[in-house]
């Protein structure tokens, strides 16, 4: 589409006003829905509040964000869809946003980033321009749009050059919590965010690939594609702890998305309280899928054959299922193999229409209504008590850690008696409530839950942080989405678990989703060049064979090893990265936090704990290394590497803690050392 008189003399003014109307625009669709009345529309007070509900949603949806940029982008394509391109017809230009906004009249003055027409934005190329003409990135300062950058991708003689604007909105300084990168998405992540819904996705990436985003970004598209499927089957987004959902639990709410909920594994398990802890070897043996087997049989422990019939009176006729009919019924259950509670439901029906057979042989018609009255007869349900009783799921753990001989029994053959001495409580306990349960605890009466009764699946599961999951904890994940699909997000070099995924082909098979596709994203647009080579150089020792992240940015940032020798030099260090605009992250090994928690006091610098939104008045974090998983800051200190390292239970573990800590920074890093660096460093 040309450009208008406007457009040639003064193009910013005229991508300001179009800015202006848009924001105008999006009011008025607000006040539409605000104004709308539903009192002749709803037929009982139960209809209107689901429609008031939904109303109040759209609302939200609708917000203006003053500091948010309603579009980034634009798109002018040489032709009109559908048109026969030697005519020469004109195409239409497109602004591309974070939704849709149309005017009174309904024409649209900002395109969804998520609908097709707008995929060019991140797609196209000099190679393949898609039958775009022009791709206009905008430039924003707070929400006041400032600058503008073209790139005629139709134009051989325009060199392809990398966009300032782009880098500038991946390096921009953040305060608060992450941010949608919707309008810095690169090809290779595009194609993960709309890859179908149908299946399942693996996404392996190093620090600072945006793995996270995209996983994010993808719920988002899936909810445009298919609104109505997962607004019936629910979609879920799983995050390692509650510091870091808090961190990026804003990223679809700007995006218009309201309806995503989000947990951690512990929540999803929580049938418990758990109050205890397992050592290392302890957790392993618990999170190791062979636990699965060892519960399956505990539960169909309870089952007993018959060895007494059932004889039920109706009136003055009984009615005899001898013990091997009964047998047979039961035998066929087990064969099934079914939810151990939905087999228990099935029997009394099995019995009552063994009965229901020998009366229509005596000449009677019975019809379902005799059926369900024998099912509830007395001498039934006794029976259905005494060959398939009621499992209580938190009682059998209790049972099979507490009872040596019940383990033993049903870990026959899967764990050793050394495995089954680590597992078993020193104390037997007296009840479910007494019991000091863990964490790993929890998983196994939720995998012995749902053998008893299925768990409600999903229609999209989101998992980040993958990789630090026990095979039980992936069992537990894939209940959640057996018949909907996945997206599990992770690093093999982050895993710092005794029990951490070894290969993601292995892990998807405990998920179930063994069909789903690996995809490896290697382009780091977070971390600064020189940071992610140092930490690089601990990938032989902790991932072998794995993919270096190649920093993709031309600011190489700042980066420096600073021996010290008193914790005061520490926050020296992190009041001269305060003096550059952005977050800070302080982090240490856990044992060196409350020493540099008083440092810190004393100098007057207050700070917050992970998870606390940073603002502008308050921008430094202290930053336990075991949470600092998944969380940024434009600078951060990295405190006493080598009390990283020995923080954990091995050395491997150690390294990966520190690879993780090591690639927490955007712009710039200081490492501050009073003992040697690990070995591993060079």
């Amino acid at each position: 589409m040309p450009e208008g008189p406007d457009d040639a003399h003064d193009p910013l003014s005229r991508e300001r006003a179009h800015l202006g109307e848009s924001r105008a625009a999006l009011r008025a669709m607000r006040e539409d829905v605000q104004n709308l009345d539903i009192k002749d529309v709803t037929a009982n007070w139960v209809n209107a509040a689901v429609l008031q509900h939904q109303i109040d949603e759209r609302i939200k949806a609708l917000a203006d964000l003053s500091h948010t940029p309603l579009f980034f982008g634009r798109l002018d394509y040489l032709h009109a869809p559908g048109a026969d391109k030697a005519e020469g017809a004109a195409g239409e230009r497109f602004y591309i946003g974070r939704r849709h906004v149309h005017d009174a009249e309904g024409d649209p003055m900002v395109i969804d980033w998520r609908a097709p027409v707008s995929q060019p934005f991140y797609r196209a190329s000099k190679k393949d321009p898609m039958d775009v003409g022009l791709r206009r990135r905008f430039g924003y300062t707070g929400g006041d749009l400032t600058a503008y950058e073209d790139e005629h991708l139709s134009d051989p003689a325009e060199a392809a050059g990398t966009s300032k604007l782009l880098q500038q909105e991946i390096e921009r300084p953040r305060v608060g919590p992450m941010r949608d990168i919707v309008a810095t998405i690169q090809p290779e992540q595009d194609e993960i965010v709309r890859s179908g819904l149908s299946g399942s996705v693996c996404v392996q990436g190093g620090p600072g690939t945006g793995k996270t985003a995209v996983g994010l970004h993808r719920v988002a598209y899936l909810l445009y594609a298919h609104r109505e499927r997962l607004a019936r089957t629910g979609t879920l987004v799983i995050g390692p702890n509650r510091s870091f959902l808090h961190y990026i639990e804003q990223v679809l709410p700007a995006l218009g998305e309201l309806e995503v909920k989000q947990a951690t594994v512990d929540d999803l398990v929580a049938h418990v309280e758990v109050r205890g802890t397992d050592d290392a070897a302890a957790a392993v043996i618990k999170g190791d899928a062979r636990m699965a087997e060892v519960l399956r049989r505990a539960v169909r422990s309870h089952v007993n054959l018959p060895t007494e019939p059932v004889m039920v009176v109706r009136g003055s006729r009984r009615w005899r299922v001898p013990a091997y009919e009964l047998e047979q019924i039961v035998r066929e259950l087990l064969d099934r193999d079914i939810r151990y509670g939905a087999a228990r439901e099935a029997l009394p029906q099995r019995i009552a229409h063994a009965v229901l057979v020998q009366m229509e042989r005596s000449g009677e018609a019975p019809d379902d209504r005799v059926q369900d009255a024998v099912a509830r007869n007395a001498a039934v349900k006794a029976a259905v008590k005494a060959m398939w009783p009621p499992v209580d799921p938190a009682k059998l753990v209790l049972r099979l850690l507490c009872d040596a001989d019940f383990l033993a029994v049903h870990a026959d053959g899967i764990l050793d008696e050394d495995e089954r001495k680590e597992i078993l409580w020193a104390k037997p306990v007296r009840s479910v409530k007494s019991a000091k349960w863990s964490a790993a605890d929890a998983v196994l009466i939720d995998e012995a839950t749902d053998l008893v009764q299925r768990t409600h699946s999903l229609g999209h599961v989101v998992l980040d942080e993958a990789q630090d999951l026990s095979p039980m904890q992936y069992r537990a994940v894939g209940r959640r989405c057996t018949t909907g699909s996945a997206t599990v997000l992770g690093d093999l070099a982050q895993g710092t678990t005794p029990w951490a995924t070894r290969s993601w082909g292995e892990a998807l098979g405990h998920l179930g989703k063994g069909e789903a596709v690996v995809e490896e994203l290697t382009a780091g647009f977070r971390v600064p060049t020189d940071v992610i080579t140092y930490a690089s150089r601990l990938l032989p020792h902790i991932a072998p064979g794995l993919t270096p992240v190649e920093s993709v940015r031309e600011n190489p940032g700042f980066f420096e090893v600073r021996p010290t020798e008193a914790d005061t030099e520490v926050v020296s260090a992190c009041e001269e990265l305060l003096r550059h605009e952005g977050s800070v992250g302080l982090i240490a090994a856990d044992a060196r936090i409350p020493g540099l928690a008083e440092a810190l006091a004393t100098s007057g610098l207050t700070y917050l704990g992970p998870g606390e939104e940073t603002t502008f008045d308050t921008r430094l974090t202290l930053v336990p290394a075991s949470l600092a998983k998944g969380l940024e800051y434009d600078y951060v200190v990295l405190d006493e590497p080598r009390a990283v390292v020995d923080g954990e239970p091995d050395e491997r573990t150690g390294l990966r803690r520190l690879y993780v800590a090591l690639t927490r920074a955007v712009s710039g890093l200081i490492v501050t050392h009073t003992a040697p660096l690990p070995a591993q460093l060079g």
